[in-house]
């Protein structure tokens, strides 16, 4: 009979246990309590959408459409794909369930992604974010907020040392239409020294150019025109609300005139929080202001500004907090102190006290395996005990040990 062979995790997927898993909780943990502080609210969208939601949100140009989509055609022949990002997918359930009525929104979401690109460090074909954004709010304001909140996040999770807020302004409507034009002109003049890729992207996307990581487009992007040279007044004094009030909440940022955001939806305010201790890829969050997307999801024009950030990206620069232990661990010595242990261990778990039972071995390797949970007690009981109506309790910590009436133990172990 041939021998079945084990199945391995899919390439770029990963399973989080252990300090990989404290690390990956603290960072949902610590976003769920900032979000909340700020007024954001928690929601829920799907896995899967129908595919239009991303082509036409995120551009059929695009490396996440062209390339990176998990599309698949359901049973019903529907295209499906399951979701590469946040933002498009919280758009369409503002209009699919008629939130306009409660603009301006804040919600915050987090779960799992899907891109199919080449796996690196700390990042993966399903990977986590953590998202936030701001739904029907116009006003510079809004931007201001999700900074500050994304500056006081990083700062919680203790990563906030070294890493840098990237800023810029992508303009109103008009900026970038004629900083586009420039771009254009630019780079048609310099077409002979581009690279394949952005070649291509002079004809679909020229603001990608800015992005390109070749060498020779890079030293090109130099001497390219800056947005600045074709802001309205309205635009300037947009992005200069924007970091009037970032000065004003003391959130340290350095400007970035090559930092784009390439979809003709975007609008104002770019940024990215970047680290050096990531390795090339070195941005932990980023986001900006996307006055177009709901307008091409078919919904009336409608502003928004939001960010995400990636989870696993987070949760490697921090250190991971230490598992703390059970409160206490019960070791019961035969049957019948086993048939009580039961009942004991329900009734410590439903006050809410975390409690484990090691029921196996001798008494040396249960007390070892007690200790190697990091308990703080173990409540011993065997025949001896039982007639008495009491328990033994050992506190591993001090050392010592009492004994305690069966319907005292709750109240023992939490004074203790």
């Amino acid at each position: 009979m041939a021998k079945i062979q084990t199945p391995h995790a899919v390439r770029g997927t990963q399973d989080i246990v252990d300090e990989a898993q404290n690390s990956f909780a603290h960072v949902v943990e610590t976003f769920e309590r900032v979000s909340k502080v700020y007024g954001f609210a928690p929601v829920q969208v799907p896995i899967i959408e129908q595919t239009s939601v991303f082509a036409r949100s995120l551009g059929e140009s695009t490396d996440v459409v062209s390339k990176e989509m998990y599309t698949f055609e359901d049973r019903g022949g529907d295209s499906i794909t399951l979701r590469p990002e946040f933002t498009a997918g919280i758009s369409r359930a503002f209009l699919t369930n008629g939130w306009q009525q409660y603009a301006p929104m804040k919600l915050s979401a987090h779960g799992p992604l899907f891109r199919y690109e080449r796996p690196q460090k700390g990042r993966y074909r399903q990977f986590h974010q953590i998202d936030a954004e701001i739904i029907g709010a116009a006003e510079p304001l809004a931007d201001i907020e999700l900074l500050i909140m994304a500056d006081q996040l990083l700062k919680e999770l203790g990563i906030d040392d070294g890493v840098i807020l990237n800023l810029n302004t992508l303009g109103d409507a008009d900026s970038r239409d004629a900083w586009r034009e420039a771009l254009i002109t630019y780079f048609q003049d310099h077409k002979d020294h581009l690279s394949k890729d952005s070649l291509d992207r002079l004809e679909r996307n020229p603001l990608r150019i800015l992005d390109s990581k070749d060498e020779g487009d890079k030293k090109l992007c130099q001497s390219a025109p800056i947005i600045d040279d074709y802001l309205t007044n309205e635009a300037q004094e947009f992005f200069g609300q924007v970091t009037q009030g970032l000065d004003a909440a003391h959130v340290r940022w350095t400007r970035n005139t090559r930092l784009v955001r390439g979809l003709d939806y975007y609008r104002h305010t770019a940024f990215e929080f970047i680290t050096d201790r990531l390795g090339a890829q070195g941005t932990v969050l980023g986001g900006g202001r996307y006055d177009g997307l709901i307008e091409n999801l078919g919904g009336n024009p409608t502003p928004a500004v939001g960010w995400a950030a990636g989870i696993e990206r987070l949760a490697m620069l921090i250190d991971a907090p230490e598992n703390s232990g059970p409160d206490a661990v019960l070791i019961p010595l035969g049957d019948r102190a086993t048939e009580t242990a039961i009942a004991i261990l329900s009734d410590l778990r439903r006050h809410n006290i975390v409690t484990d039972m090691a029921y196996k071995g001798n008494m040396k390797k249960r007390m070892q395996k007690a200790n190697a949970k990091n308990a703080k007690l173990v409540i011993i009981m065997g025949d001896d005990e039982l007639d008495r109506g009491e328990v033994a309790i050992k506190n591993l910590i001090s050392g010592e040990q009492q004994s305690c009436k069966i319907d005292a133990i709750v109240d023992f172990v939490k004074k203790s």
